[in-house]
């Protein structure tokens, strides 16, 4: 975040330089506020963060007491992928170790993000390359501060994109400008991102933590399982019919006016009253 930003811990007070202060975690008024912290990679990711990310993700969609989610990083970038520095394993690869790998790793991390029940928002502080890029794409909401960049990084490696690049990018911006950042590999500036359509709102540097939490607190105050289904019902719908798709909004319906808050959405309105939501 921004210089100035309120000092984030875990939960054990771990000392800033140990492998578990990388991801600084805290919940406050119902909102988690996760992040990455290891400025000097630009916040590559190595697998025991990539894990502790999903149990986070994890947990926060489990958890009564979180009702949203913001996702960013310290320094100059958000999240320049997976951290490859310590080389490839050892020994003979066997067919299918890669995909193992991938299946395991980073297709888990992104699905974590995607099948999480409360709304995801990324604030986007700098550069997000790679599966960096990709985790930002997979949250519902992405700010971006004027100086971040999005780099689909793969092609320059002479690599295949991961993390579900290939299923986010063409459902976001259409199969010819995903192909375009793909096969091209430039730099999308936060601008051309939000033109796009990959980003919500682009706001300067010095205001992107104010807008993520002012933006949190107000899902933070919504009817939570609401969100959940209509999270679910948006994501669902970009692979089914439109049978399949109206009768899943049947059933999300008919669950969801079971919930307190949707039943105080309702009392509000006869009442002419602001409703007041507890997630439940």
């Amino acid at each position: 975040m921004t210089a100035g930003t309120p000092r984030v811990t875990g939960t054990t007070g771990e000392p800033e330089t140990s492998p578990e202060s990388w991801i600084r975690h805290a919940t406050d008024h119902h909102v988690s506020t996760v992040i990455l912290n290891r400025p000097e990679t630009l916040n590559a990711l190595t697998p025991d963060q990539r894990e502790r990310l999903i149990r986070l993700f994890s947990e926060a969609s489990a958890d009564p007491a979180v009702r949203a989610v913001v996702l960013t990083g310290t320094g100059r970038g958000f999240c320049a992928g997976a951290d490859l520095r310590g080389g490839a394993p050892t020994g003979d690869r066997v067919a299918g170790d890669v995909a193992r790998t991938l299946r395991e790793g980073a297709q888990r991390l992104i699905a974590a993000v995607l099948d999480c029940e409360k709304p995801v928002i990324a604030a986007v502080n700098g550069t997000a390359a790679g599966l960096g890029a990709h985790l930002a794409f997979a949250c519902d909401l992405v700010l971006a501060a004027e100086s971040a960049r999005f780099i689909e990084v793969f092609v320059r490696r002479g690599l295949v994109p991961d993390g579900g690049g290939a299923y986010l990018l063409p459902r976001l911006i259409g199969p010819r400008r995903a192909k375009e950042l793909m096969f091209l590999g430039d730099a999308l500036t936060a601008p051309d991102a939000e033109r796009l359509g990959l980003v919500n709102r682009v706001v300067p540097d010095g205001e992107l933590e104010k807008t993520a939490r002012a933006w949190a607190d107000r899902l933070a105050h919504g009817p939570t399982r609401a969100l959940a289904l209509t999270k679910q019902l948006v994501n669902a719908s970009l692979d089914a019919d439109r049978s399949t798709a109206f009768a899943a909004e049947a059933a999300a319906q008919e669950i969801n006016m079971t919930t307190a808050d949707a039943k105080e959405g309702v009392a509000s309105f006869v009442e002419r009253r602001a409703a007041e939501f507890r997630g439940r």
